[in-house]
C-alpha cells in the first residue's frame, strides 16, 4: 500500500483558495525545515523570542502569523523570507 503524498492530497482540496494554499505550503515548508534540521519547537521559539505554545499554534495552523513573524521564523532557521509579485493571468 502506497502512502499518499502532499501533492496527491492537495489536488483533492478544492475548497481551499490558492492564496490560502500558498500560506499553508509556506508554513509546511518552514515546519519541515525545522524538523529536518533537528531543531525543537522550544529551541526555535527561544531563538526567535517566542513562546513554544505560540510556535505550536503557528505550526498547527491555529494561528495565522504575520509576515513579520514568518520572517522571524525563517531567520531562526537560517533562511530568508521573500515575497514576489507577478502579473495575473489574463483572459482575452
Amino acid at each position: 500500500m502506497m502512502m499518499a503524498t502532499w501533492n496527491d492530497m492537495k489536488s483533492n482540496l478544492t475548497s481551499i483558495k490558492s492564496d490560502e494554499m500558498t500560506a499553508i505550503e509556506s508554513l509546511a515548508y518552514l515546519h519541515a525545515q525545522r524538523v529536518k534540521k533537528g531543531i525543537s519547537q522550544v529551541e526555535l521559539a527561544n531563538r526567535i523570542g517566542m513562546s513554544q505554545p505560540q510556535l505550536a499554534k503557528i505550526e498547527n495552523m491555529s494561528s495565522i502569523p504575520s509576515f513579520s513573524t514568518l520572517t522571524r521564523y525563517a531567520k531562526g532557521l537560517g533562511l530568508v523570507a521573500t515575497v514576489s509579485f507577478k502579473p495575473m493571468a489574463t483572459t482575452i
